[in-house]
């Protein structure tokens, strides 16, 4: 072994180290949100609507259904915080309790249309004789716009939130329906599910086992997208007066109600304005951290 030899007066250096320490990645739920950011802002807001929405009689509401003439119409100040409408009602508290409804009908929405829409994708996708027929019936409702679907069928029953949340269910199985279908048609051609076809294994078996775990995560990416539809067609159908009756207070009730006052008492119309345009931020910003993470080419790592 050769040694090198270093003039004199000339000092050694420090050994440098062979194997430089390794970067701990961030594990658990605190280094996944810092991953993933936008799930993060986007879970504080829904977490902060849902707790608005649960805790709405104790966050210093008042009746938000009871009259009070002497009182229409008043500024926001300490005591109305978001003002009164024309009929005496505390803003305030109808806007607050207008979150439950909003809430309500964008969460079962989204969990009814994907339930709906799964079954129907799962076996279009993967037994081909029902494909066209299911296929043609789902671009069918598709060629008519949501809101217009959702309208005509508001038009046959009376308004209530039950039946909004179906009229709105059923125009949006469609979609889900052709996202299932085409994550089957990729999946069925796969080694492993010829594999277990080839070895007898039974139909429902093999999309119980090998196809529906592998479409949730698209799945669940959906249905948050759906969840804002819903809370956006919801308001529509309610400010055009086709969805829940004008004695529930819900966003869409309350700005066609200050539609008439918008130029001298634009309040009325802001605050549930802003209220939804947050609550759809937040899913949407849920909606784009959970494709992210859970799409391998798209994560982020450090």
């Amino acid at each position: 072994m050769s040694t090198t030899v270093l003039p004199p007066g000339v000092a050694a250096a420090a050994p440098m180290p062979d194997i430089l320490p390794a970067v701990k990645p961030k594990t658990g739920f605190t280094g996944f949100l810092r991953r993933n950011p936008t799930i993060a802002i986007g879970g504080f807001l829904m977490l902060l609507m849902v707790f608005v929405a649960v805790f709405a009689p104790f966050l210093w509401t008042k009746d938000p259904t009871a009259l009070a003439p002497a009182l229409r119409t008043r500024e926001p100040s300490a005591e109305w915080w978001f003002g009164t409408d024309m009929l005496g009602r505390d803003v305030y508290s109808r806007v607050l309790y207008g979150t439950r409804v909003s809430l309500t009908v964008g969460f079962s929405v989204a969990i009814f249309a994907s339930l709906a829409g799964l079954t129907i994708g799962l076996i279009s996708g993967f037994i081909r004789i029902a494909d066209s027929i299911i296929m043609r019936v789902m671009d069918g409702m598709m060629s008519i716009p949501p809101i217009l679907l959702a309208i005509a069928l508001m038009a046959l029953t009376r308004g209530s939130v039950g039946n909004v949340i179906l009229a709105i269910t059923i125009a949006e199985i469609p979609r889900v329906s052709r996202l299932v279908r085409g994550v089957v048609l990729s999946l069925r051609e796969q080694p492993y599910v010829d594999a277990a076809v080839a070895a007898g294994t039974r139909t429902p078996v093999i999309i119980l086992r090998h196809i529906l775990p592998n479409t949730l995560a698209p799945l669940t990416v959906q249905a948050t997208y759906i969840c804002a539809s819903a809370m956006i067609t919801e308001a529509i159908l309610s400010f055009i007066g086709a969805g829940t009756p004008p004695i529930i207070p819900s966003w869409g009730n309350i700005m066609a109600e200050g539609r008439a006052l918008w130029q001298v008492k634009p309040y009325i119309v802001f605050f549930p304005a802003v209220f939804l345009s947050i609550t759809v931020l937040a899913v949407n910003l849920l909606g784009d951290g959970l494709r992210d993470a859970l799409d391998p080419r798209m994560a982020k790592r450090l």
